[in-house]
């Protein structure tokens, strides 16, 4: 039960799901493309990255000095189901 609950409250914010809408549509993107889709700074992308990855939302790849996510293909199924209907 808590892996659940940690994972409804990491999508329970407008900011980190319209962060999943874009990768879901885009497939991976770097922290400052997402910024400038959803209209967010860098750093609060950044932090909202942070929350997702920690509750294996989406995952992470640095490459070179950017740092490129996607959405994990092992989600939960309430993630899934969540992700889904975006």
């Amino acid at each position: 039960m808590k892996k659940l609950e940690r994972t409804i409250k990491a999508m329970a914010n407008y900011r980190r799901l319209a962060i999943l809408a874009y990768l879901k549509g885009e497939r991976e993107a770097t922290v400052g493309n997402i910024a400038a889709a959803i209209h967010l700074s860098f750093r609060s992308t950044s932090k909202h990255l942070g929350v997702l990855a920690a509750a294996d939302i989406v995952e992470k790849e640095q490459r070179r000095l950017e740092a490129f996510y996607w959405i994990a293909p092992a989600l939960k199924p309430a993630a899934s189901r969540i992700i889904s209907l975006l």
